[in-house]
């Protein structure tokens, strides 16, 4: 039997690390702000019936590994029974050295279910069948696996069509970590997808409203802000390759939505028009609620068009995308700053390239009136491993203030992603730990520690203000 690696100073390569960790990090409540947990499996406290439902479904990051190892979509997204994929995918964790999903996966499986094993083919079965003998204990229910990992509070991600029943339900339940959801109008942002016309009249069905002008979608989409705020909702959230901006009037506006909605198509630079208005009326819509606007920047999705077709998107063939981002991003924030309707902004960057770019963008328009205004958001998605969340944290200290950062977000559908948050923590904690021995900053933990505890729990709590 092989011992995992996962010991108590895993990531922690001096004693300043240690104790910063230890004494200062661990103990933080965690403060998930941005993922896409299911309210639904949440609210009716789901239990998984083996670990392949609860650990590998969904995971387009484990997908993409089988695959590259050579083994057939049918232990991927096909037909396999569950207990076969999970062998499969046993078979390839060896091979993910030096990947994050090494670390993630016995990570997690020894933050859940204790086991102290490196995960091979070899042990396959044994993991497989000592798993699902304890899913269906009450520890193992979704609300027991978020509550293990003292998660105070979490945010899920929904379209503005959703009813939001669940996180309603969750609301006036018992539960104690707080259930909230960000508003994702990304659909209706999208005029140049065929599928527009179609988004539109799901939105006049949950709305009661007819949308016949683009005066129509603003005031439905008010409504719809209007609806989850009500529902506790404090943030919204966009994926975009890029922050649009180009001039425009209301007038050819209001005129290319029309022809849009009658069938026709509208050309790049008026959907790049179209698409400036509406996310500046959308923003100003969360300024005067004191929401959270999030963006999420740079990724190139569904590259590959024959697994789109067959298999769906969110299905692991995106990637990394190379768009310029800092001239549209910046006259699109010194709109809204200019009316005084810039709330508080959070900016994900997909491409590590622009890392200097973000981290001095945002201090452009920290204002002194919020600590920490404008965010440069952890390193996600491609970027949320060790080495692109050190380059992040480098990037936003050399250029702004570490000690301002809202720290760490799961963005997983995945109920066993918690401990990504200890990951971060330990890799924060090494980095100051570093420094700390080296010289390059002073060997005070107690300040340091509060910096570190400021980051991981304290700045996120002020600046949510749940």
């Amino acid at each position: 039997m092989n011992t995992s690696f996962i010991s108590d100073n895993f990531l922690l390569t001096n004693r300043f690390a240690e104790e910063l960790y230890h004494q200062y990090a661990a103990k933080m409540p965690i403060i998930d702000y941005h993922n896409h947990l299911s309210p639904k499996d949440i609210s009716d406290n789901r239990f998984f019936p083996n670990i392949t439902k609860l650990w590998i479904d969904g995971d387009h990051y484990k997908w993409r590994a089988i695959r590259t190892l050579g083994i057939s979509e049918k232990y991927v997204t096909g037909n396999a029974g569950d207990a076969e994929k999970f062998m499969k995918w046993a078979e390839t964790v060896p091979y993910t050295v030096r990947n994050p999903l090494y670390h993630w996966t016995h990570l997690e499986l020894n933050r859940y279910f204790n086991i102290d094993e490196l995960l091979t083919a070899n042990n396959a079965k044994k993991i497989y069948d000592r798993t699902s003998e304890v899913l269906s204990k009450p520890e193992y229910s979704c609300q027991s696996l978020i509550s293990k990992m003292n998660v105070e509070l979490l945010c899920t991600t929904e379209d503005p069509t959703d009813n939001l029943k669940y996180h309603r339900k969750l609301r006036s339940s018992d539960f104690k970590t707080k259930v909230t959801t960000a508003f994702r109008p990304d659909r209706a942002l999208q005029i140049e997808k065929e599928e527009f016309n179609e988004y539109l009249n799901s939105l006049e069905q949950i709305s009661d409203k007819h949308i016949h002008t683009y005066q129509d979608l603003c005031d439905v989409l008010r409504s719809r802000i209007g609806f989850f705020h009500e529902n506790g909702c404090k943030l919204s959230d966009h994926g975009l390759e890029y922050v649009p901006f180009a001039e425009h009037t209301e007038k050819e506006v209001a005129e290319l939505f029309k022809k849009r909605r009658g069938g026709d198509e509208v050309s790049e630079i008026q959907a790049v028009k179209f698409k400036t208005s509406l996310l500046i009326f959308l923003s100003e819509e969360y300024h005067s609620l004191g929401w959270v606007q999030q963006f999420h920047l740079g990724a190139l999705r569904n590259n590959n068009s024959r697994k789109l077709r067959l298999l769906g998107p969110d299905t692991g063939w995106d990637s990394i995308g190379d768009w310029l981002q800092a001239q549209s991003l910046s006259r699109f924030l010194n709109r809204l700053d200019s009316t005084d309707k810039l709330t508080k902004t959070i900016i994900y960057n997909l491409n590590p390239r622009d890392n200097e770019v973000m981290a001095s963008m945002i201090g452009n328009f920290n204002d002194g009136s919020v600590k920490g205004k404008i965010q440069f958001g952890s390193g996600w998605w491609f970027l949320d491993q060790k080495d692109g969340m050190e380059k992040q944290l480098n990037a936003l200290s050399n250029i702004g203030l570490i000690s301002c950062f809202i720290g760490m977000l799961t963005d997983s559908r995945s109920f066993l992603s918690f401990p990504r948050h200890e990951y971060f923590r330990r890799i924060l904690c090494n980095l100051f730990g570093q420094e700390m021995a080296n010289g390059q900053l002073p060997q005070e933990t107690e300040w340091i520690g509060k910096i570190i505890q400021d980051i991981c729990y304290y700045n996120a709590k002020a600046y949510f203000n749940f």
